[in-house]
């Protein structure tokens, strides 16, 4: 009985663990994943004049907003603003 004990025990913690590990993931890795999606993407599109080149001149999502004017991109999401040049 006292293996089966142990075993459940290390069953917890290894589920706790990876618990944290995914936490940790999505509050500090993944938002700077998605702006720098975001921005590359933006700056992949941007025009010989340094603007963002869609029908809109902006790309709007359903959390966020990016435009780029000379160069420069700014991508807003969640409440944080990104920028990137769009030369370098």
């Amino acid at each position: 009985m006292k293996e089966a004990t142990g075993e459940l025990n290390m069953t917890v913690i290894t589920v706790v663990a990876i618990a944290a590990v995914g936490l940790l993931f999505t509050i500090f890795v993944w938002p700077n994943i998605q702006s720098n999606l975001a921005l590359n993407t933006a700056c992949s599109n941007v025009n010989s004049k340094g603007n963002y080149e869609t029908a809109s001149g902006a790309l709007d999502s359903g959390d966020g907003q990016i435009t780029c004017q000379s160069f420069i991109c700014t991508a807003t999401y969640e409440s944080k603003t990104y920028s990137k040049n769009c030369r370098d």
